[in-house]
C-alpha cells in the first residue's frame, strides 16, 4: 500500500470522559453494586476488577512502550503499549473490529455478495438471555438455524450451507441490556459438491416467525419459560422478535465489507456521544442520531454512577467467543477446504518442512497495517522528513521507563481524577 500524507498521531486516553469515569468512580461502584445495581445488571463479576485496571494502563508511557525510530532523520517516537480488553477500550474494540474484518476478507468470506442479519428478541425474554450468559451462544446458534432452513427452502435444497459469521452484542443505543445478534450472511449457499446456488432474497417476516419459533422451543426443551408465558407473547400483535435483512454489499466491494463488521463489533461506549458534566453526578449520552455532531441531537442525561455500572456489564468472561461461524463459513468446513485444495505429502523430513504459507504469516494483521487499512493514516512514516520509521525496541523496566520519560521531560507521575459528583468534576473535563 503506498504511504498516504497523513502522520499518526499518539492519542491521549487519560483526557477521555470514559477513562476519567473509571478512574474515578469504579470503586464507589463496586461498593454499591449488590444493593444498588444487581438487580438490573445481575451479579459483580471478578474479572471486572483486572479488566478495568488493564483499561486504566492502556495507552498511558508509564505502563511500558515501543521506541520508533526514523532511519533517516533519527527522529524517534514512542508508542504506548495497548490493553486489548474487549467490549470496553473504545481503541482496542477499534482496532479489534479492523483486524477481524482484514480476517474475514482475505480468509473466510467467499466473492459473493452478503447481508446483514439482525435478530432481536423481546424485552421480556431479554434479561434471561444477558443474566445467563451462555445463553448468548445458542441465541447465535438459534440464528443460523433460522438462515439456514430458510435458504435450503427456498431453493428445495435441503443440504444447502450458507456462510455465516455471527456478532453477539449485548447493548442497546443507551448501552442498556439488549442481547442481540448481527450477523453477515451470504446471500446463497453452497451444495456438498461446493456448487454455489444464489437466494437474493428471504422474507423477513418469514424469519422472524421461524425465529420466534426456535427460541419458544428451546427455552421450553430447557424449561426455562412457561407455556402460558409462550401464549402471551405469541398473542401479542407485536412479539417483540424482529429479524432485519435489508442491509447487503455486493460481490467484491471489500470496503463496504470491512465497514460493515467494524460496525457489528463496534464497543458499547462511543466517546463521541459522551460527555461529562463539570459540577454534576450526571453525564451526557447523545443518541446514535447525534453521531460525530452530537450538537444535532437532544442528549440523555444519565447518572455518573449508573453510566459506569451499563459499561461494566457489557464487559464479556475472559475467552468467550463472541463471534462464531456457521456453515460454509465454520472452522471444520474451511479446514476441510484448506486440507482438500493441499497437495498431499508421502514422507516430509523436519529440514523439508515447507516454510509457512504467506496466507499463514499474514493471518494476524500488523499494528501499523491496521491502521493504514481503516484510517488512512501510516503510523510509520517519520513526521520531519516522511520517511520509513521502524520498531527499534519495546520498554518494559520500569526503571527504564522512567529515565527515558524523564530525558524527554514527559512526567511519570498519574494523579487520580477527583469522584464525579457535585462539584469535584474539573471544568476541564467538558
Amino acid at each position: 500500500m503506498e504511504s498516504c500524507g497523513r502522520v499518526y498521531r499518539p492519542r491521549r486516553p487519560q483526557q477521555t470522559p470514559l477513562y476519567r469515569l473509571l478512574e474515578s468512580l469504579y470503586e464507589p461502584v463496586k461498593l454499591c453494586w449488590e444493593e444498588r445495581f444487581e438487580p438490573c445488571y445481575g451479579f459483580w463479576q471478578g474479572c471486572w476488577d483486572d479488566a478495568v485496571a488493564r483499561y486504566l494502563d492502556c495507552g498511558v508511557w508509564e505502563e511500558g512502550f515501543a521506541r520508533v525510530r526514523c532511519g533517516e532523520c533519527k527522529y524517534e517516537m514512542l508508542v504506548a503499549f495497548s490493553c486489548k480488553q474487549r467490549e470496553l477500550c473504545p481503541s482496542c474494540a477499534a482496532k479489534r473490529g479492523s483486524e477481524l474484518a482484514a480476517f474475514l476478507t482475505d480468509h473466510v468470506l467467499e466473492d459473493v455478495g452478503h447481508a446483514q442479519w439482525v435478530f432481536t428478541i423481546p424485552k421480556m425474554l431479554r434479561p434471561l438471555f444477558f443474566r445467563r450468559r451462555e445463553l448468548r451462544g445458542v441465541l447465535a446458534r438459534l440464528a443460523w438455524h433460522t438462515v439456514q432452513k430458510l435458504m435450503a427452502d427456498a431453493v428445495c435444497e435441503p443440504q444447502l450451507r450458507p456462510g455465516m459469521v455471527s456478532v453477539i452484542q449485548t447493548f442497546g443505543d443507551r448501552i442498556n441490556p439488549h442481547p442481540h445478534v448481527h450477523a453477515l450472511v451470504s446471500r446463497g449457499g453452497w451444495t456438498r459438491d461446493d456448487r454455489f446456488i444464489p437466494v437474493p432474497y428471504v422474507d423477513s417476516t418469514a424469519a422472524q416467525r421461524l425465529f420466534r419459533h426456535e427460541v419458544f422451543a428451546y427455552l421450553q426443551r430447557e424449561e426455562l419459560i412457561s407455556l402460558e408465558r409462550v401464549e402471551l407473547l405469541s398473542s401479542w400483535r407485536h412479539s417483540g422478535f424482529s429479524v432485519h435483512n435489508t442491509v447487503y454489499v455486493a460481490a467484491g466491494d471489500q470496503g463496504s465489507i470491512e465497514a460493515l463488521v467494524r460496525y457489528m463489533m463496534r464497543p458499547p461506549v462511543s466517546l463521541a456521544r459522551l460527555r461529562l458534566l463539570p459540577g454534576s453526578d450526571e453525564v451526557l449520552h447523545f443518541p446514535k442520531a447525534g453521531g460525530d455532531d452530537p450538537g444535532s441531537a437532544k442528549p440523555e442525561r444519565i447518572d455518573a454512577m449508573d453510566y459506569v455500572a451499563r459499561v461494566l456489564a457489557q464487559i464479556p468472561p475472559p475467552r468467550k467467543h463472541l463471534v462464531r461461524y456457521h456453515g460454509y463459513y465454520s472452522n471444520a468446513a474451511r479446514g476441510k477446504r484448506r486440507r482438500d485444495r493441499s497437495s498431499p505429502v508421502e514422507s516430509v523430513s523436519p529440514e523439508q518442512e515447507p516454510a509457512p504459507s504467506p496466507e499463514a504469516a499474514a493471518l494476524r494483521k500488523r499494528w501499523a497495517d491496521l491502521l493504514r487499512r481503516v484510517y488512512e493514516i501510516d503510523p510509520l512514516v517519520c513526521p520531519r522528513c516522511s520517511a520509513t520509521m521502524r520498531v527499534v525496541g519495546f520498554i518494559t523496566q520500569p526503571q527504564t521507563i522512567k529515565r527515558i520519560l524523564d530525558h524527554l521531560q514527559r512526567s511519570t507521575s498519574r494523579p487520580r481524577s477527583p469522584p464525579v459528583t457535585g462539584t469535584q468534576l474539573p471544568a476541564t473535563c467538558s
